[in-house]
């Protein structure tokens, strides 16, 4: 179907949402915008969906929404009463329509007899995981677009484990989504029909209550809220964390707490930042503003749905820097580790779980207490599925697991990336070196000097709409077929392709196995130890390039790591300029 049939069927339809009616009248006349909105349908992955909000199959609506959660209602039918039963817990966060959205999800399930259970109001994406262990309910929705720009909203589905769905369930969720043929024609019953039958229920206060108390086992050094006066400046960027972290950190003896005023509340515009994501270093410009004013230890900022954690300290300067995901991580994962091992609590079996593009200096880190770490596919659902895989055969005892975008989970009583454990955790390390005389800046130096002066980046290209996704395509492409063989003078020594699942060692011309799932990820080692690593963004329409260094200095490595990128960057701007011939 052509993007202009698609669009006649949805202009056509009598009885369409009349806000969406609206928008679509705008339009009018206007094909470019059409023809973004019509062109494919608006793609549902392994990590659920994540679009612009607007009328169209390819934007996030109440259609689309209807026609996922079709898809999803068909797969639980498949495994029968006892899986509706059980049911589905949906929670959302701060955006526009993501109320809207969440009981539009309830109500299509719900009108399959489907068991539902929404939050009353909006709550962190971990909490959504935790919840559904905590009800045993068989799967999980958070409407949520994460740290994209206001615009967005998303959808993604979880398990019964609480984890993101794995590759193996999602392609048959996908593949039951795909089945439905026209979005429009999705019946749903009336919300106050549903609730009075018992398949709509709200939930909250009882699984708040159950959350926090798990939050607080977390905790390796309870006391040292009491030993130490630590004071926290605490952002949530207008999302969900407010009430979580403030609670966790009160229920640990965290008192000192400073709330971001003009950030604390709700905002689907986020109005206060140009993105709401803690990754970006603008976020925290406010925290920063407060944290001189009453000269904080730290600073904490979580993105909209609280999977996220950013974490702000003053370096030997006095100045408050940004940590990178990794800095934290490997500050985190340090002061877990060396305390279990202090109180005998560390098992000889534990492990670190990693992505593929996250810093090596987590695996050294481990190494040094006699744990093995693990490398899964970028996204936080192979982390998860690895917690569960061991779980169930006992291989392993999970310590911690992270990613290098900002992504944490220190107890496994959730099975997503948990900023609400991570700002626990963060305020017991700061404290931790503040009983020591230093700060988290000085505490990661000590880090670096025992294990090397690692130094990561990424650059992210955009490129928008459809032509954008083509291009992103071709420089995967690109580097797949035609693959650089030195880049900023250092010869590529070995390359591995996620795709095909393939280590190629450039040298001796041979080949292995990459024990991991087919990804579309691209990884190449120089001769050096440093590496680079090429892939699609799974949300957004955007190239990422990660690249890692260690050196035998700070300054050295930030040396090395501007060269890697400059290098790196020159090969893809050469390959845009030729696309755009």
């Amino acid at each position: 179907m052509s993007w202009e049939q698609s669009y006649q069927r949805w202009n056509q339809k009598q009885d369409l949402d009349q806000e969406l009616r609206t928008l679509l009248t705008n339009l009018e006349g206007n094909e470019k915008a059409l023809e973004d909105c019509f062109y494919k349908e608006l793609e549902f992955g392994t990590g659920g969906m994540r679009g612009e909000i607007g009328p169209g199959t390819n934007r996030m609506n109440i259609y689309t929404i209807r026609k996922a959660s079709e898809g999803l209602a068909t797969y639980i039918n498949s495994f029968g009463d006892e899986a509706k039963k059980r049911g589905v817990a949906i929670a959302y966060d701060s955006r526009h329509k993501s109320p809207e959205f969440a009981m539009e999800a309830a109500k299509t399930l719900a009108s399959h007899g489907i068991q539902t259970y929404v939050f009353e109001e909006l709550r962190p994406t971990p909490e959504l995981s935790f919840a559904v262990r905590h009800l045993h309910a068989f799967s999980g929705i958070v409407i949520t677009a994460s740290h994209n720009p206001p615009e967005y909203n998303g959808y993604k589905v979880y398990g019964e484990d609480g984890g993101q769905l794995p590759p193996a369930a999602a392609d048959t969720v996908i593949s039951y989504v795909n089945q439905v043929e026209d979005e429009l024609q999705i019946e749903v019953k009336d919300e106050s029909e549903l609730k009075s039958q018992g398949l709509i229920n709200m939930i909250g206060e009882e699984i708040d209550q159950a959350y926090t108390e798990k939050l607080t086992t977390i905790s390796v050094n309870p006391s040292l809220s009491q030993e130490v006066d630590l004071k926290v400046v605490f952002t949530p960027l207008h999302g969900t964390a407010n009430k979580p972290v403030r609670s966790g950190l009160e229920a640990l003896g965290y008192k000192n707490v400073t709330v971001v005023k003009e950030q604390e509340l709700p905002d689907p515009n986020f109005s206060t930042v140009k993105s709401p994501n803690p990754e970006e270093h603008d976020a925290f410009t406010l925290a920063i503003r407060d944290g001189k004013e009453i000269d904080a230890d730290v600073l904490i900022g979580t993105d909209p749905d609280a999977d996220r954690l950013g974490v702000a300290v003053k370096n030997n300067d006095g100045e408050y820097v940004v940590l990178t995901g990794n800095q934290t991580g490997a500050l985190l994962l340090n002061y877990l580790l060396s305390e279990k091992k202090e109180k005998g609590t560390l098992p000889e079996n534990g492990v670190v779980l990693k992505t593929i593009v996250t810093s090596e200096i987590g695996r050294e880190i481990a190494k040094s207490y006699g744990l093995e770490t693990i490398d899964t596919l970028t996204g936080f659902k192979f982390i998860g599925e690895k917690i569960n895989e061991y779980e169930r055969t006992g291989q392993y005892q999970f310590q911690f697991g992270y990613e290098e975008s900002y992504g944490y989970l220190i107890g496994d009583f959730a099975r997503d990336k948990d900023a609400v454990q991570a700002a626990l955790i963060s305020a017991e390390v700061a404290a931790y070196y503040k009983k020591k005389g230093l700060t988290l800046y000085q505490g990661l130096l000590e880090i670096f000097k025992e294990y090397g002066y690692y130094k990561e980046g990424l650059q992210s290209l955009t490129l928008k709409g459809k032509e954008g996704a083509e291009q992103i395509q071709s420089i995967l492409q690109s580097f797949r077929s035609n693959p650089p063989t030195d880049v900023a003078g250092k010869k590529i020594v070995a390359i591995e392709d996620y795709k095909s699942s393939e280590r190629q060692d450039v040298a001796a011309g041979t080949k292995a196995k990459i024990d991991l799932p087919g990804s579309n990820v691209l990884k190449y080692i120089l001769e050096d130890n440093s590496w680079f690593c090429v892939r699609p963004s799974g949300t957004e329409p955007k190239a990422k390039f990660y690249f890692g260094v260690k050196s035998d200095t700070l300054e050295q490595s930030e040396q090395d790591l501007s060269t890697l990128e400059a290098g790196v960057m020159e090969i893809v701007n050469e390959l845009i300029a030729a696309l755009s011939k």
